[in-house]
């Protein structure tokens, strides 16, 4: 490749191609949904000097854009696919996974940024750090640029939508999340969908069954089998003649959370810790119908939350717009919702918008190194800048004193524009596509089967979030933007649902049933042996959450992973890496 040399791993056939045009090159690597046309004319227009339709094309992907001698490396809007970098010998080294760079590199992981995603709300831990001292991120919504000459930098990848009334975004919307769809099914092959009854998940699956057969799978346990989302799933499936629906009972042996965590040596490692790993057993019993009939790829509706819906902080955002009456019924009638002090809640909607986002984590900084666990409670924290969780406690002085530093840098670098609803929507959106592209990655390397999610494609993500995030949700409305996006697309039924399954009582079965195997992580904790956790705390917080006490349960999950991923990195570091004395590159 004139210009970069490039080597790719794990790419299925197909799944890398180009464009080009004169000096001009496009090239795009993963789940790229263009056709050869659409490729050749974003290599036109980076030949005229506009690279950004490259990073428009459909589907998620690497893009390479080659626009005379510079070269730009980016991923896409949800973090799916990330661009990493380092510098190495004398040259800039790039990829969209860290851990191999690091391994180079000799570099290690970066433990406070594995204690800050486990005690921090509302803090962009990674910013442009990756999880490994040494190895750079460029932010998705922004490009890696190579320049003979030049030091690397960083570009805007602008959005090409505007603002939109939520009106005019609905056909918008549909026309995106159809198209997202439909160019799946004409891949060729069998295909398969989760099919949880849920809004989203279901919409995908109803969406691709009204074009080719589709395999549907939802996913049930002892405690879930009474709730909405098997009868929904099975009324859905009523209306659609396209669908072979398979329903599979979990909750027992290793089909249960934290199951299949008995030999670490034995898990997949993925370039971040994922909470994927939590669930392996569960989804190793989803996709077994899937991988038997030979589906080329899975569709899921991760992302839905994230597009389809908002944060409840665009409460505060919808006031610093000047709409302040309207900010106002919104915080009480979440007040209401939630049976909660409407006057708590306006009085926190209002110290947020009076508060720059600095001076916040500032003020969260001084709280995490005295170890203070105050702070807005219960509804209030939804409407707060960033603050801490219960795990914080977790922590030793030596602990909290990284994750303090941690949060101080991110002050220093903060936007004084920032809101806190634009904030929390963009955090939770790259937390959503790290998780999917772990567990794609995972489902590849251990059953040959791709996992796509629609709904976090480019085009999705910029045409909803180009919608206030105030206008995507509305007290006592269930995702309104999904029913009058897909009205007439999908079963009726589908879009009449008001309810949303809780799992939580079957995290804390399936850390009941599998505690020795997590006391054993736990009991070998890299981090305590640091000296960053407490081992009396950690073990019992696992303790009390087996004997089904309530717990930060999400950060005991983290913890977990997060160890089980440090067991596994000096693996990977003999496999990603060889001696040779030969120069080779593939290009």
């Amino acid at each position: 490749m004139s210009g970069l040399e490039v080597w790719a791993s794990e790419f299925g056939s197909g799944e890398i191609r180009s464009g080009g045009f004169g000096d001009s090159t496009v090239v795009v690597a993963g789940s790229c949904l263009a056709s050869v046309v659409e490729l050749e004319r974003a290599a036109a227009a980076a030949a005229r000097g506009d690279w950004m339709p490259a990073t428009r094309l459909p589907g998620v992907a690497l893009v390479l854009v080659r626009t005379g001698r510079v070269w730009r490396v980016v991923g896409d809007r949800a973090g799916t696919v990330q661009v990493f970098w380092m510098r190495f010998a004398g040259r800039v080294l790039w990829g969209t996974a860290a851990a191999p760079l690091a391994a180079l590199g000799g570099y290690e992981a970066d433990p406070a940024v594995m204690l800050g995603q486990m005690t921090l709300q509302g803090v962009d831990v990674l910013s442009d750090s990756s999880h490994f001292h040494g190895v750079g991120r460029v932010r998705p919504g922004h490009a890696l640029v190579l320049e003979e000459g030049q030091p690397p930098r960083t570009e805007p990848v602008t959005s090409p939508v505007a603002r939109l009334a939520f009106d005019k975004a609905v056909p918008l919307v549909q026309e995106a999340v159809v198209e997202a769809v439909e160019r799946r099914t004409m891949m060729g092959g069998r295909i398969s969908a989760d099919l949880s009854g849920g809004m989203d998940s279901s919409v995908v699956a109803s969406l691709a069954a009204a074009r080719t057969p589709l395999l549907a799978v939802t996913y049930t346990d002892a405690r879930m089998r009474d709730e909405d989302d098997v009868h929904y799933a099975r009324r859905v499936v009523a209306e659609l003649p396209g669908i072979r629906h398979q329903v599979v009972e979990g909750g027992t042996g290793s089909a249960r959370h934290f199951g299949r965590l008995n030999d670490p040596h034995l898990l997949p490692l993925t370039d971040t810790p994922t909470y994927s790993l939590g669930l392996l057993g569960m989804k190793q019993v989803q996709l077994a119908g899937p991988v038997r009939s030979g589906s080329r790829l899975h569709l899921t509706g991760r992302g839905g939350d994230d597009v389809l819906d908002a944060v409840g902080s665009m409460a505060v955002d919808q006031f610093r717009a000047r709409q302040r009456a309207a900010a106002w019924w919104r915080v009480t009638a979440t007040a209401r919702a939630r049976r909660t002090s409407g006057v708590g809640l306006l009085a926190q909607a209002a110290r947020t918008a009076a508060t720059p986002y600095p001076r916040a984590l500032e003020a969260l900084a001084n709280q995490v190194a005295a170890g203070r666990t105050d702070g807005p409670v219960g509804a209030a924290r939804i409407l707060a800048w960033c603050g801490v969780t219960a795990a914080l406690p977790w922590l030793t002085r030596s602990g909290r004193s990284m994750v303090a530093d941690l949060v101080g840098a991110r002050a220093v670098g903060a936007d004084r524009r920032e809101t806190p609803g634009k904030l929390h929507e963009r955090l939770a959106l790259e937390l959503t596509g790290d998780g999917h592209s772990s567990f794609d990655q995972m489902s590849r390397t251990l059953w040959g089967l791709p996992v796509h999610a629609p709904l976090l494609d480019n085009r999705v993500v910029d045409l909803c979030h180009a919608i206030p995030g105030w206008e995507r949700t509305r007290p006592g409305v269930f995702k309104p933007l999904a029913r009058s996006a897909f009205n007439g697309l999908v079963p009726d039924v589908l879009l009449e649902r008001r309810t949303k399954t809780p799992f939580t009582g079957s995290l804390y079965d399936g850390l009941r049933a599998h505690a020795p195997a997590v006391r054993r992580i736990l009991a070998d904790s890299i981090l305590v042996q640091a000296g960053l956790l407490d081992r009396h705390r950690v073990m019992g917080a696992l303790d009390a959450g087996a004997r089904g006490e309530t717990i930060p349960l999400a950060a005991l999950h983290g913890l977990v992973v997060a160890e089980l991923w440090l067991t596994l990195l000096p693996l990977g570091r003999s496999a990603w890496w060889e001696r040779t004395s030969v120069a080779r590159v593939a290009a």
